[in-house]
């Protein structure tokens, strides 16, 4: 395997009662030098640390936001410091014209698109009876629909380059069609994403491209934590980090339409 392991200490800073540090880790990378990546939803968050550890991998990366212009381009700096070609790209997912423009834009200034990571998705964790029509549909809209978006607009170059890596960002517990009445339309939304990646997974096996999924539970960033936290603490960014890149790698060109659940064996009946 071309991909090789490298040693970091990884230091969760959240001040939450579970954040702690962790250990030197063992940490999976791969060369991603002459691909360029778009990372939606990436001026904070998850999605910026897959696309700041994919310019550290060697990828010109595009930084895409839709209201946060200053963090988006402050991203991208760093980025810029990393790999030596970054850009930030303005744009609604769930809009086709926009969806068209971010990747005429990255197309413009770094090239096709080789690897796109599906991130972006609105989150309202709320009880259903509770959320305005208007929130219900952005929910599903951002995490579903944009998914889909982004994927079609990105798939005829990768076909015509024989190569390609999409990585969708699902939710742990979805890929069993979890329930319950609060989060409902994101919970909904998020099994649709695990049944588009496997979807185009087999739409694509003969064209050079994978499409996988990355479904973390709670991870160190997150805005609410539940009472107990598997394995003594949440997800960390470089827990995550490892399955990107695992599925980014040349390597895995046989590693299609899979769903990896980054929960340290959380169950999700226990809702």
């Amino acid at each position: 395997m071309s991909a090789e392991f490298t040693s970091r200490t990884q230091t969760v800073t959240d001040h939450h009662p579970f954040a702690l540090a962790l250990p030197c880790i063992r940490m999976f990378t791969t060369d991603l030098s002459d691909r360029v990546a778009l990372v939606t939803g990436s001026a904070n968050g998850i999605g910026r640390e897959f696309a700041l550890s994919m310019a550290e991998a060697g990828a010109s990366v595009a930084v895409h936001y839709r209201t946060s212009d200053e963090d988006a381009r402050a991203t991208a700096a760093v980025a810029r410091e990393a790999s030596g070609a970054a850009t930030a790209v303005q744009g609604d997912v769930t809009d086709p014209d926009d969806v068209d423009a971010i990747f005429d834009a990255v197309e413009a200034e770094l090239g096709q698109v080789d690897l796109l990571v599906n991130n972006v998705g609105d989150f309202a964790p709320r009880h259903w009876e509770e959320l305005s029509f208007e929130t219900w549909n952005r929910v599903l809209e951002t995490n579903l629909n944009g998914t889909y978006l982004c994927s079609k607009r990105a798939l005829p170059a990768m076909r015509e380059a024989g190569f390609g890596r999409i990585v969708n960002v699902g939710y742990a517990g979805t890929e069993k069609a979890l329930v319950y009445p609060k989060n409902f339309p994101y919970l909904v939304a998020k099994t649709g994403v695990i049944m588009f990646t496997r979807m185009l997974a087999n739409d694509t096996k003969s064209d050079g491209v994978t499409v996988n999924c990355i479904s973390p539970y709670v991870v160190e960033n997150s805005d609410e934590f539940p009472d107990e936290a598997p394995r003594g603490r949440w997800a960390s960014f470089t827990d995550l980090r490892q399955v990107l890149f695992f599925f980014l790698d040349p390597d895995s060109e046989y590693v299609s339409g899979e769903n990896v659940e980054v929960d340290g064996g959380w169950i999700p009946e226990a809702l």
